[in-house]
């Protein structure tokens, strides 16, 4: 069991990274500890802990910057953006329940040490786009600061998409800065329901492509849909067209004339839903063959004689 040093500030972590940079001591760095089932288990005799250094620094609503902590719980970035009606525009991932730990587990530290970004990347980008600047400490010891609290802010390298990733590898974050955006006036999750593979393909494709501003797709399949938090919603009979059974309202409020191509078919329903993105896709992991990996852990090196 690794022995866990629990800094407080960007000091004490500077001055824990030095000690072991001088004794040649390899630390585990952490966050929540929500994504430390993924990769090998690393091996190290100390864990520097950074979820005490935790606390929202700056927020500009108006300039849509947000400075924090990297211990910051996800879970109290995104209450306090949704008061402005703001929001983090890349969706960033809860892989928690999937890893076995509790949803809302992770910090905002871990989500750009992970690069965690959600189906949204497609449209908003990922979350190394996101990332303005950051303040950390180096593997040498050396306390640093690249980027800043503006979008243009880059010369020479831009650290800040470097270290977007790198799973606490590169350094240790202290403060980290990002943008957030404005959440759009109205978003409506449209259900496409009784589709193969090849059909939900297509149906997905048509809608990324068509000029109503779908910011992200997905198909689940039979099996996963069933545990989705939206059922299908009763349409009444009269409301059909063309085969395609639909609620009149939003989904016409929004296509008036027609529905778009990708909500047509003999076999299709659509229906516009306000419960969000969100709450339409699986929040928790499913039933499933266990993978042939699991369990499995690489051999160590064999030993050799010179």
């Amino acid at each position: 069991m690794a022995e866990t040093i629990k800094p407080r500030t960007a000091a004490e972590v500077l001055d824990a990274v030095a000690w072991a940079a001088s004794s040649e001591t390899p630390l585990e760095l952490i966050g929540r500890g929500s994504k430390r089932a993924l990769g090998r288990p690393f091996q190290a005799a100390y864990a520097l802990d950074l979820s005490d250094l935790k606390g929202i620094g700056a927020y500009e609503p108006e300039e849509l910057v947000m400075t924090a902590l990297p211990g910051t719980p996800l879970a109290e970035i995104e209450r306090a953006v949704a008061e402005r009606r703001q929001m983090l525009a890349f969706e960033p991932m809860d892989l928690g329940p999937l890893l076995g730990v509790p949803a809302g587990s992770g910090s905002i530290g871990g989500v750009f040490a992970a690069n965690l970004s959600g189906p949204r990347r497609i449209k908003a980008g990922a979350a190394r786009d996101h990332l303005l600047g950051f303040h950390g400490v180096s593997g040498r010891g050396e306390a640093y600061k690249a980027g800043g609290r503006v979008v243009k802010n880059v010369t020479g390298y831009d650290l800040a998409k470097l270290i977007t990733g790198s799973f606490g590898t590169l350094s240790a974050l202290t403060e980290i800065t990002f943008k957030v955006l404005p959440l759009p006036e109205k978003a409506r999750t449209v259900l496409v329901l009784g589709l193969d593979d090849a059909r939900a393909i297509q149906a997905m494709t048509e809608a990324l492509a068509s000029p109503h501003e779908v910011a992200s797709a997905a198909h689940l399949p039979a099996a996963l849909a069933g545990g989705s938090a939206v059922s299908a919603p009763s349409l009444p009979a009269q409301n059909r067209y063309g085969g395609s059974r639909f609620r009149p309202a939003p989904v016409l409020a929004w296509w008036p004339r027609s529905p778009p191509r990708f909500l047509r078919g003999p076999s299709l329903i659509g229906a516009a839903v306000s419960c969000g993105w969100r709450s339409a896709r699986p929040q928790r992991p499913r039933a499933m063959p266990a993978p042939a990996w699991s369990g499995a852990r690489s051999p160590p090196p064999a030993d050799t004689q010179p």
